[in-house]
């Protein structure tokens, strides 16, 4: 089933987002949280993939499970930065073979361990190139990120939301957002996104704050910003780490309240591979009964 078919129905679907388990960690940990997220019934699941597939084959084993026996769509995460086209096609191969048919194609994080490293030197330079032979080697549904407050490595909006028509251009289905804390901040990228003809479906990201210190390396890498209320609230619960995960809880509820409340067609939540508080969410806001 491609995803794009999940959206447009009444009810607004909820999908989450997984990362595998490090390398020396047992691969079965991840299983015990999705028993429990699968209990609220999501449209889809997706899962992470590490810088130059560092965990390639825990993404496409967990993406391939969450199918087969959770009976949940999977969306398998695929970054290009690092890989030839022939590891791409490779790859692309083995989802086929695990009838994973829903792709969320990105560039990638550029390699921090390597000075040397010289993109233009790449098979893949930009996930548009990327999304161009997925689309020529297999009959995947395509998803792919949209940063609500611009991409960090770009340095005006306009020219971000060029280079995101064109990657929709080459066949995305929907966008899945970068996690952002004012809702504003999406509502105003939704508009200057149907301005310039991005017309697919745009799936808001919320990222609950549980941790006040894990959050700003978070933020650093997106180039999300936090808006007063909720600084305020990392400032204060800072060295309280049980008053900091419910306000999280309750500040992620409201933003997703409100976003349900403007009409949006789903949620993606960043799960961080935590299953009581997003369950929490969740029945906050009655997205799950």
């Amino acid at each position: 089933m491609k995803i794009l078919d999940l959206y447009g129905r009444e009810k607004p679907i909820l999908s989450l987002e997984i990362f595998p388990p490090r390398v020396d960690y047992p691969l079965e940990t991840i299983f015990e949280t999705l028993d429990h997220l699968q209990t609220l019934n999501p449209g889809y699941i997706s899962v992470t993939y590490g810088a130059g597939g560092s965990n390639r084959a825990r993404t496409v084993e967990i993406a391939a499970r969450i199918k087969k026996d959770y009976g949940i769509e999977s969306l398998a995460h695929l970054t290009c930065v690092r890989h030839t086209r022939s590891e791409v096609g490779q790859i692309l191969d083995q989802l086929a073979h695990e009838e994973i048919r829903n792709i969320l194609a990105l560039r990638g994080d550029l390699p921090e361990d390597a000075p040397d490293f010289d993109l233009n030197k790449q098979d893949y330079r930009f996930a548009y190139e990327l999304i161009n032979d997925v689309r020529q080697k297999a009959d995947f549904g395509v998803a792919a990120a949209a940063y609500p407050a611009g991409h960090p490595e770009c340095l005006r909006l306009k020219d971000d939301l060029r280079n995101l028509k064109h990657k929709v251009d080459c066949g995305v289905d929907l966008l899945i957002t970068q996690l952002f804390f004012d809702n504003r901040i999406y509502y105003d990228f939704i508009d200057k996104a149907r301005a310039v003809n991005i017309n697919c479906p745009v799936i808001p990201g919320i990222m609950p704050v549980l941790n006040a210190r894990s959050i700003r390396r978070t933020i650093y890498l997106c180039g999300a910003s936090i808006p007063a209320p909720l600084l305020q609230l990392v400032d204060k619960y800072e060295h309280d780490a049980t008053s900091m995960e419910k306000a999280g809880i309750e500040y992620a509820s409201m933003q997703v309240d409100d976003l349900l409340t403007s009409g949006v067609q789903g949620i993606h939540l960043y799960t961080m591979n935590k299953h009581r508080q997003i369950i929490e969410i969740v029945k906050n806001v009655g997205l799950v009964k």
